[in-house]
């Protein structure tokens, strides 16, 4: 018996990393293996892009354990350096910015690039109307952004805040 890794919807907003055992008449011909010993590691080709830098962790708790599965290219897949600016902007939205922003409902889309180096940003779910949202903006959102791509010069937001019915703090 092996166990399986792989993306469902992936490179897509609902990407889920899955982890599920793999009995021998279930073993794709296209399938990565990898061989660890105990078991075999079979990862589905069409995910591997998408599992990149991904890792599986187990943590012994009061109430026996938890397995954690991280995959942070699974909604998005890893973009190169030289990849263009819009590429790699929303890869840092999809794979560091919007996790986080989740944890409140809330989301950032790129909307385009203004004057070759201002990301324009619309926020949505918890975001929209949020009274912290110009906190999330400059400290978070900027910040981030312009360390890891460092051609943006700044951030501008185009979402209509005046709507707050599903904002996280209003």
């Amino acid at each position: 018996m092996g166990v399986r890794i792989f993306v469902t919807q992936p490179g897509t907003k609902n990407a889920e990393t899955c982890l599920a055992y793999c009995p021998p008449n279930e073993v794709v011909p296209t399938d990565e293996q990898i061989d660890l010993g105990k078991f075999t590691l079979f990862l589905d080709q069409n995910s591997v892009p998408f599992l990149e830098e991904a890792y599986v962790d187990y943590s012994k708790d009061q109430m026996g354990g938890q397995l954690t599965i991280k995959a942070p290219n699974a909604k998005v897949p890893k973009v190169d350096d030289d990849a263009p600016l819009p590429e790699r902007i929303q890869y840092v939205l999809a794979s560091e910015i919007n996790p986080n922003l989740a944890a409140h409902g809330g989301e950032v889309s790129l909307v385009e690039i203004a004057e070759e180096s201002i990301a324009v940003l619309r926020f949505g779910g918890g975001c929209q109307g949020c009274s912290a949202v110009s906190l999330t903006l400059k400290q978070g959102v900027e910040t981030t952004l312009k360390e890891r791509v460092p051609e943006i010069t700044a951030v501008r937001d185009v979402t209509d805040h005046t709507y707050t019915e599903n904002a996280y703090y209003q």
